[in-house]
């Protein structure tokens, strides 16, 4: 799919993943509409990129709210693609605690709630809009997932994220075979460590260890690394039903 002259949703786009991937697009000539919270510096964001980009309060495990960020795409032209970035951290519980009483289940259901939830939410109904456009080459549009090296990798503590982000890579060859008849790509981006919002309240440290850790390059990810790979899993019409780690080859430890 060609990103010059079209419309990309990218959801969690006021920071780290999401505003990579949103001035990435807009460096390539695309237009994005930029969903997130209302609390997020999504209007900033969209500020600094300029009249390619609007922002869009919305919480992606909310229908209504989601469908008004498409029908903003409305007047950018028809929405062609989706990079879906939005989502949380784990609750870091381990399934039974030291004097051995078992963790939460509503913790457990609110991780799943907008990691799992969130993702199909954003999935179909982007899906719904694209679907409507006239093919370029046979292909209406492309969605690109966010799971995690976790998915493959989970540690101690991370049960309820590992089961969003394994559930978000098991649906991803499900979902390119289910919307193939409409002529939509899915694939998935899991990440191993980046250098985001989430990471940076960690001690300097333990950044550094994690980096460390890292096979080759040794550091964290960046934003941009993660905007490059989105960029070309929309751009490469031959690539579908994958899940890409991208992660220096990190491959994580029990704890």
């Amino acid at each position: 799919m060609h990103l010059n002259g079209n419309t990309f949703l990218v959801t969690g786009g006021a920071s780290g993943l999401g505003e990579a991937t949103a001035t990435a697009i807009v460096a390539a000539g695309g237009r994005v509409i930029i969903a997130d919270l209302p609390s997020s510096d999504g209007k900033v964001t969209a500020e600094r990129l300029g009249t390619a980009a609007v922002f869009v309060p919305a919480d992606v495990t909310d229908e209504d709210s989601l469908v008004e960020a498409l029908d903003a795409t409305e007047s950018h032209g028809p929405l062609r693609g989706a990079v879906h970035c939005a989502g949380r951290g784990g609750d870091r519980l381990r399934i039974l605690d030291k004097a051995g009483e078992p963790a939460a289940l509503q913790s457990f259901r609110d991780v799943l709630e907008v990691n799992l939830i969130g993702s199909y939410n954003v999935l179909r109904l982007a899906a719904s809009r694209i679907a409507r456009n006239e093919p370029i080459d046979t292909e209406r549009g492309a969605i690109v997932l966010t799971a995690s090296v976790a998915a493959f990798d989970g540690q101690i503590g991370q049960t309820s994220y590992t089961a969003s982000k394994a559930a978000i890579h098991g649906m991803t060859l499900v979902a390119a075979r289910d919307l193939a008849s409409v002529g939509i790509r899915v694939n998935t981006i899991a990440p191993g460590t980046f250098d985001t919002p989430m990471l940076a309240r960690l001690r300097d440290d333990i950044r550094e260890g994690l980096a460390a850790s890292v096979p080759f390059p040794k550091r964290l990810g960046l934003p941009d690394d993660y905007a490059g790979m989105a960029l070309t899993l929309l751009q490469n019409a031959y690539v579908n039903g994958e899940t890409i780690r991208l992660d220096g080859a990190i491959r994580m430890a029990p704890r």
